[in-house]
Formats: C-alpha cells, sequence, structure tokens
C-alpha cells in the first residue's frame, strides 16, 4: 500500500474583506492558537548540549537602552525595524551596539522602517542597501545561514503600504513565503524569522485604525502546511511580545519597545538541542 504525498499546495485566502473579519469569522475556528508562558528563564544556565537563542525585535533606535537587559547566549535574533527611517546614522549606531553584545552569533532581519534598503526611490529617503553597512552580525534577506547545525532563514516582507519591503497582500506577499524552501540540504528550517506575524498569533492591535487580529493569512498557512519550523520569530506587533503555539510550531513576538518607542518588554530565550556531532567549541 502506497501513501500519497502531503498537499503542500497554499492559495491567497479571500474569505473576508480584511484579516481581522477572516480570523473572526473562519480561520479563529480552524486554527489552534494558545499563548504559552516563557519556555526558560532570561537567567537560566546554558547548557553544554543546547544552543540558547535570544530573540529582540523592533528596537526603533533605543537598542543602547536595552544592552543591559540583554541576556547571554549563543545566537541573538533581531526581527527587524532596528531603525526608524533607515537613516545612516541609525544603521551606523545600531551596527557598533549590536556589535559589543557578547553573543557569538548575531543575525538580524530588515523591518518597514528599514527604509531604502529595498529601493533608492520607493516610499523614502533611506540608505540603500544599508543593510551593507552592517558588519557585526549576519544579515539574512530572504535567505538562510546556519548555526551549529540549526538552520534559520530570514524575511522581512509585510502587507503595510508605503515602508520598506512592502507587498501587497493576497497573491503578491504570498508569494514571497511561497519562496521560503520547505528543505535546506535535505532538512527542514529549525527557525523562521519574519519580520510581520502571521494571523492569529500574538498580532491583536487596538488603535484608531485597527482593532483585532491584523498578522497574514497566508504566512500563517505556509508557516503551517509547508514550513513547519520549530520555532518562528517576528515582531512588528507592538503590543503583543510573548509566546504562542499551534501545538507543532512556536510562535515568538520579540518586540521591546510600545508604540511611543519606550522599551517595555524583554528579550524572550529559547533553547535547541545541539545537533548530534556538532559542538559549540
Amino acid at each position: 500500500m502506497t501513501t500519497s504525498a502531503p498537499d503542500l499546495t497554499v492559495v491567497a485566502d479571500d474569505r473576508a474583506e480584511s484579516n481581522i473579519a477572516l480570523w473572526n469569522q473562519f480561520m479563529s475556528k480552524e486554527k489552534i492558537s494558545r499563548k504559552i508562558s516563557p519556555l526558560i528563564s532570561l537567567d537560566a544556565p546554558i547548557q553544554p548540549d543546547k544552543v540558547r537563542f535570544v530573540c529582540i525585535s523592533d528596537t526603533h533606535e533605543v537598542l543602547e537602552k536595552l544592552l543591559p537587559k540583554i541576556p547571554m547566549g549563543d545566537v541573538l535574533l533581531h526581527s527587524g525595524d532596528f531603525t526608524n527611517f533607515g537613516s545612516r546614522k541609525a544603521i551606523r549606531a545600531f551596527n557598533e551596539q549590536i556589535g559589543s553584545l557578547p553573543h557569538p552569533h548575531k543575525i538580524v532581519i530588515a523591518g518597514n522602517h528599514e527604509m531604502g534598503f529595498d529601493s533608492p526611490t520607493r516610499f523614502c529617503n533611506g540608505t540603500y542597501q544599508g543593510y551593507k553597512l552592517l558588519t557585526n552580525c549576519t544579515y539574512l534577506e530572504n535567505s538562510f545561514t546556519e548555526v551549529y547545525g540549526i538552520r534559520i532563514y530570514g524575511t522581512p516582507h509585510h502587507f503595510l503600504n508605503h515602508w520598506a519591503y512592502y507587498c501587497q497582500p493576497g497573491k503578491e506577499i504570498l508569494q514571497k513565503w511561497l519562496n521560503i524552501p520547505t528543505y535546506i540540504s535535505d532538512t527542514p528550517i529549525d527557525v523562521l524569522m519574519t519580520h510581520t506575524p502571521p494571523l492569529g498569533h500574538l498580532d491583536w492591535v487596538d488603535n484608531e485604525w485597527h482593532t483585532g487580529n491584523v498578522g497574514c493569512p497566508e504566512l500563517l498557512n505556509c508557516v503551517e502546511k509547508r514550513i513547519k519550523p520549530k520555532f518562528h520569530v517576528f515582531g512588528h506587533i507592538h503590543e503583543n511580545n510573548g509566546l504562542s503555539t499551534n501545538g507543532e510550531t512556536i510562535f515568538i513576538n520579540a518586540s521591546i519597545c510600545d508604540d511611543a518607542l519606550n522599551v517595555v518588554d524583554s528579550p524572550i530565550v529559547f533553547d535547541i538541542d545541539l545537533p548530534e556531532g556538532m559542538t559549540k567549541n
């Protein structure tokens, strides 16, 4: 008896006029999204057979204030919006500040506020290809890296108009998520970094423009159906720092600042078992 291969097809979900309505009317009844407590404390000892990840996002030019609060780890992840408008001065300051941290590996993606990174003309007067100024970290843009045998993929796209890396909701942004490989060297992705959250996971806002879940449904469907990472780390939504799960992937909103750009939240840490045959030395 043979079994058919799983269907990995993902299409744009157009069942409602907004993501808030889509979640409320349909996907909240179809999907699992459960908030969970931190997996380990910030000061938990780092074990030799585990890789400690430290997650931050949306530091908006105030990383220097956060530096004393960032715990030690093997890998530091930053999920974007480290500047306000992508100025050369802000990029260089961030590069110097992140370079002062002792973590052996520092991995960074851009967010919508890294103006100019993707285009010299669209929406901005930021710094075109400003990521080239990041010399003290590994910068990922629709690309991956491997540390201690653990595969990490990073991508910056979102659907907030008039900002860097904007994609239209639906089919255009779906294509970006479909470009994320399900396997790297025949091995699944362990950690996915995006700037925007998936719909229904730590994406609730309550402001003058929206009240409800505003994450990306196409990203959620790709994560659940195709990519299935152990961890999905993002930011963008300042109000919802924390962790959630669908029972398979652990989702982490690592945003640090509130909407007034005050440092109000702490980094989030997690461990992954060191793969067999690998060493941290």
